[in-house]
């Protein structure tokens, strides 16, 4: 069986749970096999955002981040939920646990997708034949469905899982890149997204091709060191390993100050608080990764020195996210004495790239909280025109649905 496995590269798995939401509220109501359901908010108001959908619903061309309304519209028949949070992180959980049944070096990169490393399980079949046991064994055991990605390195998988779905396995060797990967436009690459897309376009380069053959300094320019690991990986490069720890590594951008008198306005206080977290904002953007815990440290008059942490629901990379949960922190622990020092700390750093850019639970908590400004945004334009208000979104990175590949060969 080692026949089918490369001598000397590894053997990765993305496993891509389709339609997690939604497949998830099946799959504990089966009356709703086979209907068009949408997960969102304030139902039966006909407010909210929809933030995944089954696969019915998409044939009537309902979207995520779709308004309900909009929604509704398009499918009048759509049955719509609201999230079930705590159901959501349970089938998680039990999705992780049968993957590491499989293999130890399985890394989370969000509720609803990981990365796999299978190259030393040869002794459990050919890499097809294990990534049809997992599909099988979800299905069989939580009835959720996936699509998983087989490659060498981890970019690859995660182009090969969205290459077919729902229920596909697709096989993407980097011999596969230069016929398969370059002719895509550049923004169904995975890590780039629409804003980025626009600058590479602007640059002359609209196709994965075109960014794999571009210049290394014309890159550099746009994009810093970034744009070079966007060329290699666009090439099939990747030499990130899968590593079941990445989420647990303690990694930190940090930024405090001492005050030039022992401070006891409020006022003043979070103003401070303000510009550090701007900085360690600003800080993360150039490093271009995203927290997941911040820290808030106090140090009194008296020399007397507080830290206190809090564990996000989700990685945040903004200034104003930042200042919110410091801000949370500072109110809830200041005692009201002169302050001395205060810094802001933001740890459990992930790559941009390694984080899910689809909307999760946390993005979906946050769009839920602004669902009144999208409703004052609709009415606004209704009145005056839809170029009244440009609202700017970061597009979701763009699957590949629909497009077929040879998944019965041997890797």
């Amino acid at each position: 069986m080692k026949s089918f496995y490369p001598k000397n590269g590894r053997v990765v798995l993305h496993v891509d749970m389709n339609s997690f939401y939604a497949s998830v509220e099946i799959a504990h109501d089966s009356s709703l096999q086979g209907k068009p359901l949408a997960i969102a908010g304030n139902p039966k108001e006909r407010k909210g955002i929809v933030v995944t959908c089954s696969y019915e619903a998409r044939e009537f061309g309902v979207k995520t981040t779709m308004t309900v309304w909009e929604a509704k519209r398009l499918c009048p028949d759509l049955i719509i939920l609201p999230p079930n949070f705590d159901r959501y992180r349970q089938a998680s959980r039990e999705m992780f646990r049968i993957l590491q049944q499989y293999t130890l070096l399985v890394e989370p990169v969000s509720i609803d997708e990981g990365y796999m490393d299978i190259t030393n399980s040869h002794s459990l079949g050919k890499p097809v034949n294990i990534a049809e046991a997992i599909q099988q064994q979800l299905l069989s055991e939580l009835m959720l469905p996936c699509s998983i990605g087989i490659a060498p390195n981890k970019f690859l998988a995660k182009m090969a899982s969205n290459m077919k779905k729902p229920l596909g396995i697709t096989v993407l060797r980097k011999r596969d890149v230069q016929n398969i990967l370059w002719p895509l436009s550049v923004v169904e690459m995975h890590g780039i997204g629409q804003k980025t897309a626009d600058k590479l376009s602007a640059a002359g380069i609209s196709t994965i091709g075109d960014l794999a053959n571009a210049d290394i300094h014309l890159l550099k320019n746009r994009l810093g060191i970034r744009g070079i690991r966007l060329r290699e990986r666009a090439n099939g490069t990747d030499s990130r390993k899968v590593d079941p720890e990445a989420a647990n590594e303690f990694k930190s951008i940090g930024q405090s100050i001492t005050l030039p008198r022992d401070e006891t306005k409020q006022q003043v206080l979070l103003d401070v608080l303000q510009k550090l977290s701007e900085r360690v904002a600003a800080r993360m953007k150039r490093k271009d990764v995203l927290g997941t815990v911040v820290t808030l440290m106090i140090r009194y008059k008296d020399w007397q020195t507080i830290t206190r942490s809090k564990k996000l629901a989700g990685p945040i990379e903004k200034a104003e996210d930042t200042m919110a949960e410091a801000k949370s922190l500072f109110l809830k622990h200041w005692n009201g004495n002169g302050v001395r020092l205060l810094g802001v700390t933001m740890h459990d750093l992930i790559e941009r790239d390694r984080a899910n850019v689809q909307l999760d639970l946390f993005s979906y908590e946050q769009a839920v909280k602004k669902e009144p400004l999208l409703e004052a945004i609709k009415e606004i334009r209704k009145k005056y025109g839809e170029d009244i208000i440009q609202q700017g979104m970061k597009a979701d990175e763009k699957g590949l649905a629909d497009k077929e590949a040879d998944s019965g060969q041997n890797f």
